[in-house]
């Protein structure tokens, strides 16, 4: 481990001691689940290890409440996406209900495509779902979203991209 690691370890320390019983507090006004509050806590402060910028943060609480943001935000819509899988599959007729197991896989997948699709930029993520959700075709797309239709073509390659990799994993 090089000195520099070291030291940016040190302050995620530094970080986690002097902000966690804030941070999870913060967190449990936010969520019903005080173990999904704990989760995201951890989460926040895993992501700080993957940054390089620490030693510059002069708000620590307003770098870690930005972070959290995002994971709240992330886990909401996740929420969503279940509960609308779910409220779907239960509006079919039992006999042609998948099994626990199936459904367990199909939501694992929904998740990893939304968090894939997430990665994308807005008007990429919105041509995508427009397309695949709304139906709507590469020039009413362009119209609503102010771009060219070839730029609406590469959106959706890059949608789905995304959903190939949440399925089959990274293209060899």
């Amino acid at each position: 481990m090089s000195a520099g690691d070291s030291t940016h370890q040190q302050l995620v320390g530094l970080f986690y001691r002097d902000h966690r019983d804030w941070l999870l507090g913060w967190l449990r006004k936010s969520l019903y689940s005080p173990e999904r509050a704990e989760d995201l806590s951890q989460d926040t402060f895993v992501r700080l290890l993957g940054r390089s910028d620490l030693d510059q943060a002069r708000e620590p609480r307003a770098l870690l409440t930005t972070i959290a943001k995002g994971l709240l935000i992330d886990h909401f819509r996740r929420s969503a996406l279940e509960r609308a899988y779910l409220e779907e599959l239960g509006q079919q007729p039992h006999d042609v209900q998948p099994s626990a197991e199936e459904q367990a896989l199909a939501l694992d997948a929904l998740r990893e495509i939304d968090r894939l699709l997430g990665q994308l930029s807005s008007n990429a993520r919105a041509a995508f779902l427009h397309n695949r959700l709304d139906g709507m075709g590469h020039a009413e797309i362009a119209e609503r979203l102010g771009v060219s239709v070839s730029r609406v073509r590469q959106y959706l390659a890059q949608g789905l991209r995304q959903c190939y990799i949440a399925l089959y994993g990274e293209p060899q």
